[in-house]
């Protein structure tokens, strides 16, 4: 991964970095596998969810990732039974279509919604959605595959791919109204062999507003690179949180411990 170095930060401001624990969801129960395949089953997902807020998770993730290519909405009474364990805030993402889906998570319980296919294949739903919850709710997802063309975006859960460069649609989907870009770097997605830094600073140094990276964290080492390589916001996580290769609290401690402003590991349940 090479020797961590700091790099400016951008003109904003850039509040302690968050940590995020990702729930993968098929079918009400929580997998993770490679690049969206090979799954294995992690769990419950309400009883997970509250693992980690006990841990101090910063926020998390729940994506129903079976949603779109099963052409159906993700599950409200799941979303529902995470809300009601867990006093962090919750972005959720799946299947979203329309506005009315978008509304329907929010009142479930989540804080953020999360877009991506749909995004994608029709810009004009971030600005829809943005104008009826604010843009602070609305997170533009974005997986990323690399070509020998550059990186490019693909939707329906890594099934397809698109002739989107990854950096100009992030760019485009903030002007449509996405209060925050969630950017996964699908060819190392489940691998733990650390985050793709250099798309992870390219879409920093490009859009206003905060950036979480996602994909192939192994261990604190790649925590600390995506804060200070990648200048992330905020850093995602599965694989390592469900099956105990490092917890929240051993994560923020090296972290705090590198000179990353990291919220207190406390739980707040």
């Amino acid at each position: 991964m090479g020797v961590v170095t700091a790099q400016p930060e951008r003109t904003r401001l850039v509040l302690a970095r968050r940590i995020v624990p990702c729930l993968d969801v098929a079918h009400g129960r929580v997998v993770k596998g490679i690049r969206f395949v090979q799954l294995r089953d992690a769990g419950d997902p309400a009883e997970q969810a509250a693992r980690y807020a006990a841990d101090g998770a910063d926020e998390i993730v729940v994506l129903d990732i079976a949603a779109t290519p099963d052409d159906r909405s993700t599950s409200l009474a799941t979303i529902g039974e995470i809300a009601e364990r867990v006093f962090v805030p919750l972005t959720v993402g799946g299947g979203v279509r329309a506005v009315d889906d978008v509304i329907a998570l929010l009142r479930a319980g989540a804080d953020k919604v999360s877009i991506n296919t749909a995004a994608v294949r029709r810009p004009a739903l971030l600005a829809e959605a943005s104008r009826v919850v604010g843009c602070q709710a609305v997170v533009a997802a974005i997986d990323a595959v690399r070509t020998p063309t550059g990186q490019r975006v693909v939707v329906d859960g890594g099934r397809t791919m698109t002739e989107r460069s990854v950096v100009e649609w992030a760019v485009e989907a903030v002007e449509h109204g996405a209060g925050e870009i969630l950017l996964t770097a699908l060819d190392a997605d489940g691998t733990r062999d650390g985050y793709d830094i250099e798309l992870t600073r390219a879409i920093v140094d490009t859009v206003p507003v905060p950036v979480i990276a996602s994909g192939g964290a192994g261990g604190p080492a790649d925590f600390l690179a995506a804060f200070l390589d990648g200048g992330a916001d905020a850093a995602l996580a599965a694989s390592i949180f469900h099956f105990g290769h490092c917890s929240i609290p051993e994560l923020k401690t090296y972290l705090v411990a590198n000179g990353v402003p990291i919220r207190p590991s406390e739980g707040r349940q």
